[in-house]
């Protein structure tokens, strides 16, 4: 700077863009809380520079090799490519701030496309990838100090640009190029939480490619970034997933879909880390045992020694009703189903193993909660995860009961009254309505669940010493739906299981003896 005081004065009134040495545009990026200085009103007004072809061919060229001047002016230009026609805000007008559709295009894929590399290679990182350690180290160096702000400049405005776009398609591939750099948030911690929550929106509310992009970017986030991210992560994904799951009585299958979808990348989250995963999981499969405990107890005061004052406080159907729907709700069994996946997926882990015995308490009391045909189809999915848990456990879990209680009931027994109805998908539904339950349709759908589920029970122990003593009680019932069942198609289903475990029966018996 000149040492003249007043030269220096005129400068800064008169010709402020000679102080500002090209910076101008990256400066701004930076978080700063300096008040703007007023402007003079005499003072003209610069210049607007179109950008055009030539020069950003130009800068192409020179960020190649390797000059910090075509770089610097090339991300300037990104910039403004990405607040391409919002207002300023300020009275300057910037250096460069016109371009056509064709420059604009060029701009935003040249920079998408190759400034990775370029500020890899400027800066001295690994060629791709890497972890926080290696950017610690980097932070240290010379390089780094002098043109580590650049990077900053490319992910902040790469940030805008998915937040402000509107078009999936192009919101995918800024997801697609920016995750290339995902090592280097590390450096700016604030900078990261805003592409965690960007990143979980985009996940939960996305379409097409874009919820599976934002996916594998969080978990290059997880894996390269550390514990800390990890927990954010694995946190705010469970928010998201939840938020999907609010759903009304029946869904869709595409809507199915994109939940289980949602589900397997919760599940590979938490698994890339059980020991982290298992104190998250912990809690959350807590809360879930809170709810189910509050719709088993909520039965009004139990101390009261008036008749009369206990009759009175008694809980309407209606207020049972509503806190039951608590747990037969799409929320509460999709994240059942959730854990289930977490805890069959860590099975190998020793720190993980002891949730799988209060996971299984809770689906076993959801799935006892009402013993009524209208919620036999949350039955048959809490029958299908404790299957899932037995088989990835080792461990020996009595279903055989629950599904043997449903051939009790009368109304898979008796002949259906309310004519064929339609065709029930026992998991698009949580419950059916009372005509439905009277139908020809729900029953087969109902008996062939109980055949298939109750095959896959005793499929897994058929190889067990006690096979013939788990299967007494299971052929005894069996044989007796078979005599008071009228539908000839049922009793060739029965039959035919029964065949099938007899003959496992002596199977078990020859290698016993």
């Amino acid at each position: 700077l000149p040492t003249d005081p007043e030269f220096f004065k005129y400068l800064e009134e008169c010709d402020k863009e000679l102080l500002e040495f090209n910076d101008d545009d990256i400066a701004d990026d930076q978080e700063s809380d300096e008040e703007p200085k007023s402007v003079p009103k005499e003072e003209p007004k610069e210049s607007v520079k179109p950008i055009t072809m030539e020069m950003v061919d130009s800068w192409c060229k020179g960020a190649e090799d390797g000059k910090i001047g075509s770089i610097r002016s090339i991300l300037q230009a990104f910039r403004r490519a990405c607040h391409y026609g919002e207002d300023s805000g300020d009275n300057s007008a910037p250096k460069f701030s016109v371009m056509s559709g064709s420059v604009l295009d060029k701009v935003m894929h040249y920079v998408l496309k190759n400034m990775d590399s370029i500020l890899r290679q400027l800066l001295g990182a690994p060629s791709s990838g890497g972890k926080k350690e290696k950017i610690s180290e980097l932070m240290m160096t010379n390089s780094w100090k002098r043109n580590g702000n650049l990077m900053r400049v490319y992910l902040v405005n790469a940030l805008h640009m998915i937040t402000e776009m509107t078009d999936d398609q192009m919101i995918a591939f800024t997801i697609l190029r920016v995750r290339a750099s995902a090592v280097f948030l590390a450096a700016f911690p604030s900078l990261l939480r805003k592409y965690v929550k960007t990143l979980l929106y985009t996940w939960a509310r996305g379409r097409g490619a874009m919820p599976f992009i934002s996916f594998l970017f969080l978990r290059d986030l997880c894996v390269q970034v550390g514990p800390d991210c990890l927990d954010t992560c694995l946190k705010g994904i469970y928010k998201a997933y939840l938020v999907n799951c609010k759903l009304s009585k029946s869904i869709s299958g595409s809507k199915l879909q994109h939940i289980q979808f949602l589900g397997n990348c919760v599940k590979e989250l938490y698994i890339l880390d059980p020991q982290s995963a298992y104190q998250h999981a912990f809690v959350f499969i807590r809360q879930l045992a809170v709810i189910l405990r509050g719709a088993l107890t909520e039965r009004g005061p139990k101390t009261s020694k008036d008749k009369k004052q206990k009759e009175r406080n008694k809980p309407t159907n209606k207020q049972l009703e509503k806190s039951y729907q608590k747990v037969y709700d799409w929320q509460f069994i999709f994240c059942l189903e959730l854990w289930t996946g977490v805890v069959c997926g860590c099975s190998s882990e020793e720190n993980f193993r002891p949730l799988a015995y209060p996971l299984t308490q809770i689906i076993h009391g959801v799935a006892c909660l009402v013993p009524s045909a209208r919620y036999f189809p949350v039955r048959i999915r809490c029958v299908k995860m404790l299957n899932c848990i037995a088989e990835a456990t080792g461990t020996f879990i009595p279903v055989s009961s629950l599904l043997l209680d449903m051939l009790e009931m009368k109304e898979l027994r008796g002949r259906p009254d309310g004519g064929v109805g339609k065709a029930v998908n026992m998991f698009n539904v949580k419950q059916v309505d009372k005509k439905m339950v009277k139908t020809r349709a729900f029953q087969e759908a109902c008996i062939y669940s109980v055949v298939d589920e109750l095959a896959k029970h005793l499929a897994q122990w058929s190889y067990s010493v006690a096979f013939i003593e788990m299967s007494f009680l299971p052929l005894v019932q069996l044989r007796n739906f078979c005599k008071t069942i009228k539908a000839d198609r049922f009793r060739k289903e029965m039959k035919d299981l029964i065949h099938q475990v007899e003959a496992n029966v002596e199977f078990m018996s020859a290698k016993r003896a």
